[in-house]
């Protein structure tokens, strides 16, 4: 029986990108805000939903904070980040880079997103104050993005905090984010051929360990798809949907198959992860259906690979979730 590594899973389904690589160098006092997400997606991932932006302080020490919808910092505290550590914003919201907590700067226009990208990457910048151009760094940074599909379900995107702060002495062991730490500085300063494409891998490797980080360092009784990951039965039975999303699955086979009673797994699971397993199963194969359709995958197959016995119950079915018939989805995502 096929079964899956279900985050590796929704990872590869929603396309996780990373793309559009920052050296910066900063000179206190500094303040760098961050371009919105219509303002980068399209240089990131055109056509791509959802943004995720990080920043790898490689020397010295910064603060991040973010803006509220009022435009304000403030209303959560700020993160101190060192040398070592990265921060990930993880639904793209407004945010501040800066040397102190409270620091704002004018915002950031397309023109100057546009000239900031024109060249080769990675792109670099120098951020000071008037008059601050003389004065000796003090805090050195890789900054990047990712893009990845937020709809029509992603799992993962909607259980994750909007900040996540982590370095190599948070995990507790053997570190990978110090080496990932070491290759994203080395990369970004040699500007080697085969870079850019180099960098682009490190930062979705970072962003699947720092979720694995986040992962294993929830709290016991926490809810939410992640938490379901962890738990042994639910986790089999994310892996087992993951694994055969086509299969017919019933109720009473999950829970054979990860040794519960039918009432006890649908219980344990819809605590967990908020809905049935069936439910779950019937928008995981959603997500799966708008990623072929996306790629111009006829319908009739589309149907096939989610299990469903007809093109028309598959259409059927994916209008009702997602809102639009899947002819109308390829158009406007193919």
């Amino acid at each position: 029986m096929a079964a899956s590594d279900a985050l590796s899973d929704v990872l590869k389904t929603v396309r996780l990108t990373g793309a559009t690589f920052f050296d910066v160098i900063a000179r206190a006092p500094w303040c760098a805000e961050q371009p919105t997400r219509e303002q980068v997606l399209p240089k990131v991932l055109p056509g791509a939903g959802h943004l995720i932006s990080y920043h790898v302080v490689t020397e010295g020490e910064c603060y991040a904070s973010l803006v509220d919808s009022e435009g304000a910092v403030g209303g959560t505290p700020p993160l101190h980040v060192t040398a070592g550590e990265v921060v990930v914003f993880t639904k793209g919201d407004a945010h501040v880079m800066s040397s102190a907590p409270g620091l704002r700067a004018r915002p950031v226009t397309q023109q100057e997103v546009d000239a900031a990208t024109a060249g080769p990457l990675p792109f670099f910048r120098d951020v000071h104050n008037e008059g601050g151009a003389d004065r000796p760094p003090t805090v050195k940074l890789v900054c990047g993005f990712l893009a990845c599909d937020a709809q029509p379900f992603n799992p993962l995107l909607e259980q994750l905090p909007a900040v996540i702060k982590t370095g190599p002495a948070d995990g507790g062991g053997p570190s990978w984010l110090g080496e990932f730490f070491r290759l994203a500085q080395l990369e970004s300063s040699a500007k080697r051929a085969g870079g850019v494409g180099m960098l682009a891998r490190l930062s979705e490797l970072m962003f699947i360990e720092v979720v694995r980080r986040h992962l294993d360092q929830l709290p016991p009784g926490q809810t939410g798809w992640l938490a379901g990951l962890r738990d042994p039965h639910v986790g089999k039975a994310l892996s087992l949907m993951h694994g055969e999303p086509a299969r017919n699955w019933t109720i009473e086979e999950l829970a054979r198959d990860v040794a519960l009673s039918r009432s006890v797994l649908a219980e344990r699971f819809a605590d967990l992860v908020g809905m049935p397993p069936m439910h779950y199963l019937a928008q995981w194969r959603m997500q799966i259906a708008a990623g072929l359709l996306a790629r111009n995958t006829n319908i009739a197959t589309v149907a096939e690979q989610t299990g469903y016995g007809s093109e028309a119950a598959f259409s059927r079915a994916f209008k009702k979730m997602v809102g639009m018939p899947p002819s109308a989805w390829r158009e406007r995502h193919g």
